[in-house]
């Protein structure tokens, strides 16, 4: 506060007293839960990303698990639509045609009888999974073998948004060892200023406009955060706060 009422806040030398505050602490709300590159759904606290180099399904399940996730399976129809109205910029590398897209997700497909229409039933690819969600009956891919009894579950959505926000899907069967572009997903967690993920439990500056405030990372969500206030720099009158180092400014004066 500058000039305050004098009759009231006068010092030992009968000088004003000055408060010169730069940061107020104000309430925060986070929208960032998942590393850049990753988009984030309330619905099941989780983490998705598509990775556009061409790998078949098992070498897509080892990356996946690299980065603390699995290939995306879904527990309900308003996941599977969050998914499809994603714009996940899939136009550097495609296997398949322009407007459309294939990603490998969780699912197998294990035939039961090899007669005209293949009959058999999905399964979640790795057991002990809490989803319930299953896919419809596939079409199936034009790689596929003769030999094999257990075929990969492809999610195809379209480009074009008009398509992607009405829902159009379509699941495919196909061969595992055939590449293609995959959905990975993992649980939200707690992110940094600076990008880096934070372990459960550890301080952090979560993002967001204030690099003075620090939480506890708890669940994915940044609780108990505590903001610092810093002084105005001395002998500047003109200066810009560092957007990522708290209390750290750079002098603009001439």
């Amino acid at each position: 506060k500058e000039n305050v009422d004098s009759r009231h806040n006068r010092g030992r030398g009968g000088e004003t007293t000055r408060f010169h505050t730069v940061n107020v602490a104000q309430p925060v709300r986070f929208s960032r839960k998942c590393p850049t590159g990753w988009h984030h759904y309330e619905g099941t606290a989780s983490c998705y990303r598509v990775y556009l180099n061409g790998e078949n399904y098992w070498d897509a399940v080892q990356t996946c698990q690299r980065v603390n996730g699995s290939l995306a399976t879904f527990t309900a129809d308003q996941e599977l639509r969050f998914i499809l109205a994603q714009e996940w910029d899939l136009e550097e590398k495609t296997f398949v045609r322009k407007d459309q897209r294939r990603f490998w997700v969780g699912y197998q497909y294990v035939i039961t009888n090899r007669n005209h229409s293949l009959e058999g039933h999905w399964e979640v690819a790795y057991k002990g999974s809490s989803e319930v969600f299953l896919p419809p009956d596939p079409i199936f891919g034009s790689a596929m073998s003769e030999k094999e009894n257990v075929l990969c579950a492809q999610l195809q959505c379209f480009h074009f948004p008009t398509l992607r926000h009405h829902g159009l899907h379509s699941w495919y069967a196909e061969n595992c060892y055939e590449k293609s572009s995959f959905l990975c997903k993992r649980s939200q967690t707690c992110v940094d200023i600076k990008d880096n993920i934070v372990d459960e439990g550890y301080y952090f500056t979560p993002k967001g406009n204030d690099p003075c405030l620090s939480c506890t990372c708890h669940n994915g969500e940044p609780e108990m955060c505590v903001a610092a206030l810093c002084e105005r720099p001395q002998g500047c009158q003109q200066y810009r706060k560092d957007p990522k180092e708290c209390c750290k400014f750079t002098c603009l004066d001439p």
